[in-house]
């Protein structure tokens, strides 16, 4: 029987990037795939948020980039009014959706959590309600994931879960 997880999640934009990075901060954790890692205590519901900034599908590094600067130079280009479709990255010019497909939320550590009051909770952090929530099976999702090299979306095979 899959254990199914509550879940939330966003497609990309620059808004959701904005937001995550004034609420938020900087990520605890950067990984070479361009995922981008948050935890956030959530007091008054004595819960863990992770927030889970996955990669496009088909990521990958721009040339003459580290993944510890991505997150700073994404952020950096995007207050500063630049085009979503035109960040320069190391030596070459990328697309916000061709970096981050897009952001997850769900409950750190195997906590449970109720998918109405995660997506209340989330939606109150970000500043912006999710796209959709509900249970979603993170290990046929990972699966999926490594079994395409990555090619496929994981933002895309969460909400595919979600509408099922």
């Amino acid at each position: 029987m899959p254990k199914l997880v509550s879940t939330t999640v966003w497609r990309i934009t620059p808004e959701i990037v904005l937001a995550l990075n004034d609420r938020l901060g900087s990520p605890i954790d950067s990984y070479v795939n361009g995922s981008q890692v948050w935890l956030a205590d959530e007091e008054s519901r004595d819960i863990t948020l992770e927030w889970r900034l996955h990669p496009a599908a088909g990521y990958r590094l721009a040339d003459g980039m580290s993944h510890y600067d991505l997150w700073e130079q994404v952020t950096t280009q995007l207050r500063a009014a630049v085009d979503q479709g035109e960040l320069v990255l190391g030596t070459e010019t990328r697309a916000l959706d061709s970096i981050w497909g897009g952001l997850e939320c769900f409950a750190a550590y195997g906590d449970e959590i109720e998918p109405a009051t995660l997506a209340t909770a989330a939606g109150e952090t970000l500043g912006i309600s999710p796209g959709a929530a509900g249970l979603v099976d993170h290990a046929r999702i990972g699966d999926a994931w490594e079994r395409s090299n990555g090619q496929v979306s994981i933002v895309y095979l969460i909400f595919e879960q979600l509408s099922a």
